[in-house]
């Protein structure tokens, strides 16, 4: 591991023992995903699938990178309809046919951080907020292609997978979607949080250069109208100003010297990307 300054950032590079590490933490995350999936329900509160998810992750000798961070009160984040990211799983907080539901969950096994969101309709969705929720994953995969493709072609820059993110939304007209401008991506290792910031849209040539040993979470966040968002009176929770509904998908995925590996994706991103993930995963250490 060892750290960069780009511009004011400190960009933790990873060894590829490191990254292995991280896979482990990645595999934790995505069985917690997993299992509130497949929990969720109209009845079910938000607290049930934080109980769950806590479980999940404690039993796999791993422990909740959220719960505490900054004092944030639970280890999922569970946003339901217009909320877009950080709303506290409640008890009041009860699913009800026609949600969709982003469930955000982090996990830290052996020091090493894994960081995924998954959006879940509740019940009968109505079909364009399907399509939403659709959409974001698609740019979000985009996004991490275009990691892999700059490494690989060695002219690679962040702004890139900014870039391939906003595109993939643009051209999966109708409708327009807004694309939250607040918040974003980020490095991740050690840390739940380190730079650099991957915004979900921008101009594509700028930035830290996309380099193996490179860990990012890829984070898209749309609404079906405005994209402003506001903060509620509990710090945590964003919900959209004018009320439409939100979707909030993530990957954490790392650049190795032949391809990229999304670490929170059980298969490692293949099913995706296809010859873009690497054909030669290190071994454990």
């Amino acid at each position: 591991m060892m750290y960069m300054r780009h511009r004011h950032l400190d960009i933790q590079y990873k060894t590829p023992e490191q990254i292995v590490k991280m896979r482990a933490a990645g595999l934790v995350v995505a069985a917690a995903l997993e299992a509130m999936r497949r929990a969720v329900a109209p009845g079910v509160s938000t607290a049930k699938l934080d109980v769950i998810a806590e479980q999940v992750i404690r039993d796999a000798g791993a422990v909740p990178s959220f719960k505490g961070y900054q004092g944030y009160p639970a280890s999922i984040c569970s946003s339901v309809n217009q909320q877009v990211v950080h709303a506290i799983p409640s008890p009041r907080q009860v699913l009800r046919e026609g949600d969709l539901i982003s469930l955000d969950c982090g996990a830290v096994l052996d020091g090493w951080h894994g960081d995924a969101a998954i959006t879940v309709p509740v019940g009968e969705v109505r079909p364009e907020l399907l399509r939403m929720a659709t959409v974001a994953e698609d740019a979000m995969w985009a996004g991490i292609a275009a990691a892999a493709r700059g490494a690989a072609s060695g002219r690679g820059r962040l702004s890139d997978v900014s870039w391939a993110i906003e595109r993939a939304v643009r051209l999966a007209r109708p409708p327009r979607y807004g694309i939250v401008t607040g918040y974003g991506g980020h490095g991740i290792g050690t840390e739940m949080h380190q730079d650099p910031h991957v915004l979900n849209h921008g101009r594509p040539g700028r930035g830290p250069r996309l380099v193996p040993g490179l860990a990012l979470a890829i984070e898209p966040m749309l609404t079906m109208g405005s994209p402003k968002t506001t903060e509620l009176a509990d710090g945590w929770t964003v919900v959209t100003v004018d009320g439409s509904v939100a979707a909030h998908v993530e990957h954490t995925m790392a650049l190795l010297p032949d391809g990229v590996w999304v670490l929170t994706a059980p298969d490692g991103g293949r099913g995706r990307l296809g010859d873009l993930v690497t054909d030669h995963q290190p071994a454990a250490v």
